[in-house]
């Protein structure tokens, strides 16, 4: 009987892991082992995308990319791990409660938009985190156009200016005006706890950040908080009140919370600590990767953020490491130590940057067209075709 590697989550890291594997066990000729991924859907979603427009179309399906591989997928969604008994309790398709066991597991469940406790948001706020969520957006914005015109109507509130908020917002007035008009007097409002524009993003960066939302006619509302969401607007600390029929919401993400039925240490946000090879520690059959995986990736302190930058090459090296403790060959040790971001602006263009100090590099257009390429081109599956596949899953390509 072959030996089982389940993977959990069918994103970035999952996909890249299950994918990575599965090369390396075809680099050793040994055919021992089942590589399996339980998900809800076949399909990776493009949730570094789900602040633009058509969220329906930004999910890439992998089911003949697994094919192509070997990998064998079910589709349902993990519901509780037995760590004692090597199993996974899942709900499949027709809703029924179904079991899968394992030799080992790898975990790369994700991570979900932090609940908030603020009134009305539950009820109120939209948000981009889900591709559900981001169509729910989308049908919303359209229905607009259905209202009578009022500063409300015209009026979106993002709740965050951290790296999505403002990715949401920058693009927001284009959206909204081909909806709603070209002569449309749109007024997108950044609320933000910061004492600058875009101030967790970094001082250089900020600079464009600045120039793009006046260009663009997005303001800050600076040093300040949401404490209450309703369906006709925001109403922040200091007692001002914000008439807005859309609040998108973006503060923050957690790890996915089945993490916490895998004994040992997590951070803050709920990511289990794993050693260079990215097994959980205390653990001998578990590696966790992706978002859920609290990870050094480099030697002077940085550890991968919650990107799909990260969980790419965390993948790699999981699916690699968890075949090569299998085979007894020696594990490729997880090391990320560049790290750029590529922040969208909307019509302003796009602004790039390399180091964890964010040194700008290219603005506009320029940054624009390495957005582009990175959103539609670079962080997609490969073709369906194993050699082009397995090429593209070595954890030992350099990071450009």
């Amino acid at each position: 009987m072959k030996q089982q590697i389940l993977v959990i989550g069918a994103g970035f890291g999952g996909m890249w892991t299950a994918l990575s594997a599965t090369r390396l066990f075809d680099i050793h000729g040994h055919d021992g082992v089942e590589v399996t991924v339980l998900a809800p859907q076949a399909e990776l979603r493009v949730r570094p995308r789900f602040y633009e427009p058509n969220a329906h179309q930004l999910a890439a399906p992998i089911g003949e990319l697994f094919d192509a591989v070997g990998v064998k997928f079910i589709k349902g969604a993990a519901e509780t791990i037995d760590v004692e008994q090597k199993r996974v309790g899942y709900i499949d398709a027709s809703g029924t409660k179904k079991e899968c066991s394992y030799d080992k597991l790898v975990l790369a469940t994700g991570s979900r938009l932090a609940s908030s406790n603020t009134p009305g948001v539950a009820e109120y706020a939209f948000d981009v985190d889900q591709i559900e969520q981001a169509v729910r957006l989308e049908n919303h914005l359209k229905s607009l156009a259905n209202l009578p015109e009022s500063n409300a109507r015209n009026t979106v509130v993002v709740a965050g200016g951290g790296f999505t908020g403002i990715e949401t917002a920058t693009e927001m007035p284009a959206r909204l005006r081909a909806i709603l008009g070209d002569r449309t007097d749109i007024n997108v409002i950044i609320v933000d706890r910061g004492e600058k524009v875009g101030a967790s993003m970094g001082a250089e960066i900020s600079q464009s950040i600045a120039e793009a939302s006046t260009e663009l006619g997005v303001k800050w509302q600076l040093k300040s908080t949401v404490v209450s969401v309703d369906e006709n607007g925001v109403t922040l600390a200091d007692g001002q009140r914000i008439e807005a029929r859309t609040v998108i919401w973006t503060t923050g993400v957690r790890a996915s919370s089945l993490t916490e039925q895998v004994p040992g240490e997590r951070d803050n946000l709920g990511r289990l600590h794993v050693d260079p090879h990215l097994k959980v520690i205390g653990q001998d059959d578990i590696f966790a990767t992706g978002d859920v995986a609290y990870a050094a990736s480099d030697d002077i302190g940085n550890h991968a953020l919650m990107t799909c930058q990260h969980a790419i090459v965390l993948g790699r090296h999981a699916g690699n490491n968890v075949a090569a403790q299998i085979l007894g060959v020696d594990p490729t040790p997880y090391s990320q130590p560049k790290y750029v971001t590529c922040l969208d602006l909307g019509a302003w263009g796009a602004v790039y940057t390399e180091g964890w100090d964010r040194q700008v590099k290219l603005v506009k257009q320029e940054g624009k067209e390495l957005k582009t390429q990175i959103n539609t081109v670079w962080i997609y599956p490969p073709a369906a075709n194993r050699e082009t596949a397995w090429a593209a899953a070595d954890p030992l390509i350099p990071i450009a």
